[in-house]
């Protein structure tokens, strides 16, 4: 090996030793000035190379013969910084912070051997680094699957927990048909929004002290928790209004007036059937609600009297003008329904015309599913979703 590049490396060695750089960056340093000092001396070209050592840092310069290109520089062990004549320029941080010896430079194949070492085991810790690291992420990714599975599992528990309270909401809002002897009930609630089992569609029913069986059926005007208040509001009233003994045909109005004062901003409309299961007399009383259909055992199907609509509670006077009687024959069956039903496609008159002959095709069903296949069959094609109840009431 030329004798003045074996100087050269000993004069780096010693200045990295004197700053205390550390064993792998020497190495890299004398690789770098090697791979480009070597060419210059087999073709006989000067090597001018200065060290600068001082306060634990240490700078190489070296000026090469000719220009060295930026993508070689870049491929060396430890690029240098180029100036704009071309000189090249190394700045290390000296002073081991582990105390340890340098790797001596008077033997240059000994020393050479050393700095292979030294970059050897460098490359060692990378590979161990880059293994400890990726070992880490895999943990950090098997932590974050499983904090995902519990998130899931969590959601899943709050979405069965949700159901379970929105079904005793349901039950408590939405009272069991009563036990009738005669008669046969049952009633269908279709949301707006199957996540919520709250709206504005309420109803009621219970047996009066005289056998007959009350049934109030309201919607509200809006939607969400405060349409629920005023519809329970109005089940209520008319519910207490009703076992005080007062008249059918003045419960709209008699709960209008009083729930004016508490609910001033409560608007719904009602409908209110009285049934009795012996003889199957049944009177209706509307405020501002869709007309009942009446379907008869033979097949007959027809909307009631279009007179029996009044207006609802917190309209201006409200009430209904009129009763509607009607005698229920044995498999006889009364619907009543808010407007969700027959608004679907926008037009309450195509959905009760639609109304009809489904109810009668549909008339052999016990009343228990009656009301779920309607809305079922009406609900076929949704333009308009509205909340929805409907109430089957047949005579056995």
């Amino acid at each position: 090996m030329h004798p003045d590049l074996t100087r050269l490396r000993r004069r780096l060695r010693a200045a990295c030793d004197e700053a205390g750089v550390p064993a792998d960056d020497r190495a890299r340093l004398v690789l770098a000035v090697t791979l480009l000092a070597e060419p210059a001396f087999a073709a006989g070209e000067p090597v001018d190379v200065e060290t600068t050592a001082g306060d634990r840092r240490l700078a190489v310069s070296l000026r090469p013969a000719r220009p060295v290109r930026p993508d070689r520089r870049a491929g060396l062990p430890l690029p240098p910084n180029a100036a704009e004549d071309g000189t090249l320029t190394w700045h290390l941080t000296g002073g081991r912070p582990d105390g340890s010896a340098g790797l001596g430079a008077d033997d240059d194949e000994e020393a050479t051997r050393a700095e292979m070492l030294a970059l050897i085991a460098r490359a060692d810790a990378l590979t161990q680094d880059q293994r400890d690291l990726k070992h880490e992420l895999a943990e950090t990714n098997s932590g974050v699957l499983a904090m995902y599975v519990e998130l899931e599992q969590r959601d899943e528990q709050l979405r069965h927990a949700h159901a379970a309270i929105f079904r005793e909401l349901e039950d408590a809002l939405r009272p069991p048909p009563p036990a009738v002897p005669g008669l046969e009930l049952g009633v269908h609630y279709s949301p707006t929004d199957q996540d919520s089992p709250t709206g504005g569609d309420l109803y009621d029913w219970f047996v009066l002290p005289g056998g007959q069986v009350h049934v109030t059926l309201v919607d509200a005007v809006g939607h969400g928790v405060t349409s629920t208040r005023h519809a329970l509001t109005v089940t209520h009233a008319i519910r207490i209004l009703a076992l005080e003994g007062h008249p059918l045909p003045d419960l709209i109005a008699r709960a209008s007036r009083t729930l004016a004062a508490i609910e001033p901003e409560l608007m719904a409309t009602v409908l209110l059937a009285r049934v009795d299961p012996a003889t199957g007399r049944t009177r209706l009383a509307s405020g501002g609600h869709p007309e009942p259909a009446l379907v008869t055992a033979d097949g007959d199907a027809r909307l009631l009297p279009a007179d029996v609509v009044g207006r609802g509670v917190g309209f201006p006077d409200p009430g209904s003008p009129s009763l509607v009687e009607v005698d229920l024959a044995p498999g006889d069956t009364l619907l009543l329904y808010t407007d969700g039903l027959v608004e679907s496609r926008k037009n309450i008159d195509e959905g009760q015309a639609r109304l009809l002959p489904l109810a009668r095709a549909l008339r052999t069903r016990p009343a228990g599913v009656l009301p779920r296949e309607l809305v079922s069959r009406m609900h076929d094609v949704v333009q308009y979703a509205d909340d929805t109840v409907v109430i089957a009431l047949r005579r056995s």
